[in-house]
């Protein structure tokens, strides 16, 4: 799993600094999450391929989240990209998008389709055979979700010696791989275990964009590998972040203890601290395994 940050920075961009977005690699899936101002030149900067990117997730449509999106999609016309995108956002993501391409005549030549989201309640957005993803709702000045990847369960290892040993064919070794015991011809049935090892363990991720510090998404995100949650404000602003509806690091690091999550994120900070450092800093009070985001940085969970 391998989380390459674009852009982490709150509010408005800078020459050095650029607001939220981020790249998702899990089980050959590549997700972006997010996208402010600056998108995609930051993907061509970390030469990441516009055509693995199938799927979007709009946390909320503030600009400094999402502005980016209608000159990504412009992008990939211009690309004569053929491939499906899929956009999965709040309610109203469609009619913003679709505004601005109808008045400067840039319908897209691919199927572009938007999954608008009213829900409250945490729901499966997106599903196939390896990923599933769910949203965390949060709570922000405008309806706004987090969203949960899980891998799903990977196929269980051969155990080669074993099955040799018991002669079994070859066209059996999907069913190993996938739990199933298998019978011998003279009704011996031999227990999975034996014939194969367990698989690596799945992987999960959240991103749990602008909210205020709320303890109701602990349930939906607790043992998550990674949590990427914002920090805007150090906890000398906490009356500020109360009053924007952001989270200080300390309280991201609270989250991040509560679920019991193994490696926590920081992002989304205030340009008004003289160091980035100091989010590190406060938040490791609380909690052990706090990684400092910054834009283009790379972590690889493996």
């Amino acid at each position: 799993m391998k989380l390459t940050l674009l852009g982490c920075y709150a509010a408005t961009p800078r020459t050095i600094t650029n607001p939220t977005s981020q790249v998702l690699e899990i089980r050959n899936r590549m997700f972006l999450i997010d996208c402010g101002e600056g998108t995609q030149v930051q993907l061509r900067k970390n030469k990441l391929k516009f055509s693995k990117i199938n799927h979007i997730f709009i946390s909320h449509l503030h600009g400094d989240h999402m502005y980016g999106l209608v000159g990504l999609i412009s992008t990939f016309m211009l690309l004569n990209r053929q491939t499906d995108l899929h956009v999965y956002g709040p309610k109203g993501i469609k009619e913003i998008i679709l505004l601005q391409l109808r008045y400067s005549n840039s319908f897209t030549g691919y199927n572009l389709y938007f999954h608008e989201l009213e829900s409250k309640e945490s729901e499966v957005i997106f599903e196939d055979d390896k990923v599933i993803v769910k949203t965390i709702p949060l709570q922000h000045r405008i309806y706004t979700n987090g969203f949960l990847f899980q891998e799903k369960p990977k196929e269980r290892k051969l155990n080669v010696a074993a099955v040799e040993e018991y002669q079994i064919d070859k066209a059996y070794y999907r069913k190993i791989k996938y739990g199933g015991n298998i019978t011998l011809d003279n009704g011996q049935i031999i227990p999975n275990a034996e014939l194969s090892f367990d698989p690596e363990p799945t992987k999960s991720y959240a991103f749990c964009s602008d909210t205020i510090y709320n303890e109701a998404i602990v349930p939906l995100i607790q043992n998550a590998d990674v949590l990427y949650h914002e920090a805007t404000f150090l906890e000398s602003e906490a009356d500020k972040a109360e009053k924007t509806m952001h989270s200080t690091a300390k309280q991201a690091a609270t989250i991040a203890k509560l679920a019991n999550v193994k490696h926590l994120v920081l992002g989304h900070y205030s340009t008004r601290y003289s160091s980035i450092e100091l989010f590190q800093q406060e938040a490791e009070t609380i909690f052990p395994s706090v990684l400092l985001g910054d834009d283009g940085k790379v972590f690889d969970f493996e």
